[in-house]
């Protein structure tokens, strides 16, 4: 017997057993599932809840600017699996519980809000002060200036880094499998365990692919189409 052809079947049996794929692929499936509708929940709580802090923060009361600066760095310096173990495990002994899903989504969501407060700040930060004074001359307030005529600059010049923090974010969902969430690889380690085969692993891998190569190439043609045109 040809010892290469041996070795390929063994790795095909322990990655790509048929079987065991069709056996598991419905919890697999309900674990992508899971994950596309808690990823999609962390991006739009996350980016909202962060504009809306930049959007506070640009108008410079020394207390909640403080509190968001604090808000900001803390969760930025603080690795999210801990943040969920805290969350998950030290809130119930004050009486506070939550399930899994909710605190992934909690945690992550609020990573994300302080990621995305720094960018859009720096947007403001990065908006010419002449954009400033033309607008306040024609009239408008501060609030409609930055409505109408800061934002609009300033959320176009941060979709680049913007982008990549949440495609980067949003991938730690699989975090969840911790606290027991049943999303892609909570789903496959579990029938990995059960089936004593790698194949599962590799149905969880692609269930990665599938949701973020798509959200990468959407990401860069985002980039592409609001990028800022060469003089």
């Amino acid at each position: 017997m040809n010892p290469e052809i041996t070795q390929w079947d063994r790795f095909l049996d322990s990655f790509f057993k048929l079987e065991v794929m069709a056996k598991y692929l419905p919890s697999i499936i309900d674990g992508f599932l899971l994950t596309c509708h808690l990823a999609l929940l962390v991006v739009v709580t996350g980016l909202t809840l962060g504009l809306f802090l930049a959007i506070v923060r640009a108008y410079e009361f020394w207390l909640t600017s403080w509190l968001i600066a604090v808000f900001a760095d803390v969760m930025r310096a603080l690795p999210p699996l801990v943040f969920i173990l805290l969350l998950y495990f030290g809130l119930p002994a004050v009486g506070i519980s939550m399930s899994g899903y909710v605190v992934t989504w909690l945690t992550l969501a609020l990573v994300l809000a302080a990621f995305s407060e720094e960018i859009f700040r720096a947007g403001i930060l990065a908006t010419p002060k002449g954009q400033w004074e033309a607008a306040r001359s024609t009239g408008l307030n501060f609030g409609r200036t930055l409505a109408y005529v800061i934002m609009p600059q300033a959320i176009r010049m941060t979709v680049p880094p913007l982008t990549n923090r949440t495609i980067a974010i949003t991938k730690n969902t699989a975090l969840g499998t911790v606290v027991g969430v049943g999303e892609i690889l909570n789903a496959a380690t579990t029938a990995q365990s059960f089936s004593g085969n790698a194949s599962p692993l590799v149905m969880g891998a692609l269930g990665y692919l599938i949701l973020f190569v798509p959200v990468v190439i959407f990401g860069r043609w985002v980039e592409t189409r609001f990028a800022w045109q060469k003089q």
